[in-house]
């Protein structure tokens, strides 16, 4: 079990970047290789970054509290994922973005500012469904903590916190999650390698009736002369099995052995965020919110009346746009974003399959088991249809 570890916050480099460090070894679990979907043969288009995940952005960091502990009525399977979109720049420097929602069952506040301004304004939040008002409620502690107002000179902040519903697995009306867990999953948030499948905010999901969570995924790729990274993380709780699809193969028809009933609808949710460093304005980046749609129903979402579907984009470009006066930003034109449009796509489609390979089977409340999918059964369906 992940315990968080509280560091006092104070103005201080070097005790900040010790807590991001501890905070990295105890919560994130970078150091733990698990196979991921590329390490099965499963194949994919496009070109991937250097660790295939949102972390091939430049400057954007995750970090995540996990909480498993308990048995029975008392299971705890929950969590917090953080993503800070300017690493420890985030809170003095917003992005452009843009939201979306494919289905509204589900909730992600802060979203009408971003509607307004189009700006996110802090990190994107993740975790259970019942603890949404107190994370948001955590972040505010902690930029308060941070000794900083806003370039404005008030105190005011409109979190941005995303859910999915993990109660089939943790118990979730127990209020397990507390602000320390908020602050554990913003202080840990690191670049490069991170954590997948029962982490954070993902610890008690389930995708497609198998075990789910978080993962990650990258893609880079050239619009005219210059190359941009697109980068996905999903917090996937969706799906029904018959409808599952990995790379194109009806995966879900023949992997049923452990279902011990299908559910006949899809009333999960997935919660994105798309992170790129191309610089679009937030009304291009509401687009490429939408276009992680079309990377989740390439895996069998057909976003069902009781799922929450709901999508954030930004861009790590134009950092001073943000100055007070007149400023100049930089941005594509729209018949350029093509590329960026196929690279979200692919980018979505990998991140999903990349949590549920991750995953691991988990019992949870009451005794409840979720089998992770069985990595060797996934690799003889992928050989019979010749996708591997």
């Amino acid at each position: 079990m992940c315990r968080p570890m509280m560091v006092p916050i104070v103005n201080k480099l070097a005790l900040l970047l010790l807590s991001v460090a501890l905070q990295a070894m105890l919560c994130t679990g970078a150091a733990v290789a698990k196979p991921r979907a590329r390490d099965l043969g499963i194949p994919f288009d496009g070109a991937p970054g250097k660790f295939n995940a949102i972390t091939d952005v430049d400057g954007v960091a995750v970090g995540y509290s996990t909480l498993i502990r308990g048995e029975g009525a008392q299971a705890v399977r929950t969590g917090v994922t953080a993503i800070m979109p300017r690493g420890s720049a985030t809170l003095t420097s917003p992005v452009f973005a843009g939201v979306f929602s494919l289905n509204g069952n589900g909730e992600m506040t802060g979203t009408h500012w971003i509607e307004e301004a189009g700006l996110l304004e802090g990190p994107v939040m993740l975790t259970n469904t019942h603890s949404v008002g107190l994370v948001r409620d955590a972040v505010i502690q902690w930029r308060i903590k941070q000794g900083q107002s806003d370039a404005s000179g008030y105190w005011w902040s409109l979190p941005v916190v995303a859910e999915t519903w993990d109660g089939d697995l943790n118990d979730i009306n127990g209020f397990h999650v507390q602000p320390e867990h908020a602050f554990a999953a913003i202080e840990s948030a690191q670049g490069g390698v991170i954590a997948e499948g029962n982490v954070g905010g993902g610890t008690g999901m389930i995708c497609h009736e198998f075990k789910g969570g978080t993962g990650t995924s990258s893609r880079v790729t050239k619009v005219g002369n210059a190359t941009y990274t697109v980068g996905a993380l999903v917090q996937a709780n969706y799906g029904v099995r018959s409808e599952l699809r990995i790379a194109g193969v009806p995966v879900g028809q023949h992997l049923k052995n452990d279902l011990l009933r299908t559910q006949p609808d899809d009333n999960g949710s997935i919660i994105i965020s798309v992170a790129t460093d191309a610089p679009l304005m937030p009304h291009q980046l509401k687009r490429l919110a939408r276009r992680a749609a079309m990377g989740l129903a390439r895996n069998g979402s057909y976003a069902g009346n009781g799922s929450g579907d709901i999508f954030i984009a930004f861009s790590t470009a134009n950092a001073a746009a943000m100055a007070p006066g007149t400023v100049n930003v930089r941005a594509l034109g729209n018949e350029t974003l093509d590329p960026l449009f196929l690279a979200t796509t692919q980018a979505v489609e990998e991140s999903i399959i990349n949590a549920l390979i991750a995953a691991e089977t988990m019992e949870g409340i009451n005794g409840r088991k979720v089998v992770a999918i069985d990595h060797a059964a996934l690799q003889k369906v992928m050989k019979e249809y010749g996708r591997r």
